[in-house]
């Protein structure tokens, strides 16, 4: 079997209904790309990544040969969905056969947001809930206070169901210490990703001794192997780094009986590839994928979510089918177009911070992230309005106004 072409397309399938009305909030989410694997047999293989297209030129190199001569590289991770996808199909056998041995057969999987008011994740947890999820990912973020955010999860939130922050490796000990502190006490935080910047090796270690809740490093800065030998975090994530990195970072992680967190972004052709790459791994905690982002998808049906975990596929490759109408309409579909608006951020003494979108707040005011209480964020679109127009004029003209 030889590739003889490669299509790369990009699509812009509709975000979440619930979601329609925040643009702003949610600009790019929908920016994906497939893959779509040709072999001179007839086979067509399907991959997903939530990028920008690649140019034809990165492609090209693939024409011409065995799909097999790529098995376990580190190719855009979309692309070797779509190899994997055409290997499968052409032996019969579901992906997971080509990477290992089979260790599951569901995964617990993760529903997500971007940062979020807590009104607004106060409905996130009860809609992830309401769909079958136990796990929540969500970025904090300097424009709301994370500890009135996660009051707002505990108010709603069922007994089992846990929140995964990623505090977005920002910030030294100090200003992380107290707030995770805070955080340990709570029933409904289950993990902390990057709570420190990436190069503090010292800084994890001290930090893993002094808490209770479990750490996860997204990248590690040495590799993996010097952070795992040296017991920087509980957990490490795989997925996006590339499928044999992730391969031998997962291995690496049961070797030392240290979890793993896989992480693939996109719609269902993701969420399948990292089923397959989680059913292998044996230390996995979850996956988080995004494809509950999106109110239509490329495939004829979702990956089930059903008492907080979703199957491995058993079907040849990925195990799920392209529905081609809908991957045309999702191609055919344009870039969302984000409003003009502004960031209004409302501090606890009653001032306002106008920004030109959402603020820079650590640089603006000083404080690290997750140092200030009492704050969250209004985006004001444009509304028409004479008050609009002329406020947008002061903070262009001014940058930054704090009234």
């Amino acid at each position: 079997m030889k590739i003889v072409d490669i299509e790369i397309i990009p699509i812009f399938p509709r975000i979440a209904a619930r979601n329609a009305d925040q643009k702003a909030r949610f600009r790019d989410i929908n920016r994906r790309t497939i893959f779509k694997v040709k072999a001179d047999n007839g086979i067509v293989g399907y991959g997903d990544a939530r990028c920008e297209a690649p140019p034809r030129s990165s492609v090209e190199p693939l024409i011409g040969r065995s799909p097999f001569d790529f098995l376990n590289a580190n190719l855009n991770t979309g692309l070797m969905g779509a190899l994997y996808d055409a290997m499968g199909k052409h032996l019969g056998a579901p992906a997971y056969k080509l990477m290992g041995q089979k260790v599951r057969d569901r995964v617990p999987v993760a529903a997500w947001t971007r940062p979020a008011s807590p009104e607004d994740l106060s409905r996130e947890v009860q809609r992830a809930a309401a769909q079958g999820y136990k796990i929540f990912k969500m970025h904090t973020c300097e424009y709301y206070d994370v500890l009135e955010q996660n009051r707002a999860v505990e108010a709603v939130a069922p007994e089992g169901f846990w929140m995964h922050y990623d505090f977005n490796h920002n910030r030294g000990l100090t200003a992380v210490l107290r707030l995770v502190h805070e955080l340990e006490k709570s029933r409904v935080v289950g993990m902390i990703e990057d709570p420190l910047k990436l190069n503090d090796i010292d800084g994890w270690r001290r930090l893993r001794e002094k808490t209770r809740l479990p750490i996860l490093m997204h990248v590690p800065q040495l590799g993996g192997g010097q952070e795992i030998m040296r017991g920087c975090a509980d957990a490490y994530m795989v997925g996006e780094v590339g499928v044999g990195v992730s391969m031998a970072r997962g291995f690496a992680c049961a070797e030392a009986n240290v979890s793993t967190v896989v992480q693939l972004t996109g719609g269902t052709l993701t969420k399948a590839m990292a089923m397959h790459l989680a059913a292998v791994l044996p230390t996995v905690s979850h996956s988080i994928n995004l494809d509950d982002q999106y109110e239509e998808d490329v495939t004829k049906a979702r990956i089930p979510v059903v008492e907080g975990c979703s199957p491995v596929p058993e079907a040849p490759g990925l195990g799920v089918e392209v529905d081609e109408a809908a991957l045309a309409r999702a191609a055919a579909n344009r870039p969302t177009a984000i409003p003009r608006h502004l960031g209004v951020l409302h501090l606890a003494g009653g001032h306002r911070l106008y920004t030109p979108s959402f603020p820079g707040v650590s640089r603006l005011l000083g404080f690290p992230e997750g140092n200030i209480r009492g704050l969250r964020l209004e985006v004001w679109e444009d509304d028409g309005s004479k008050e609009f127009a002329q406020v947008y004029a002061r903070v262009e003209k001014e940058g930054p106004v704090l009234e």
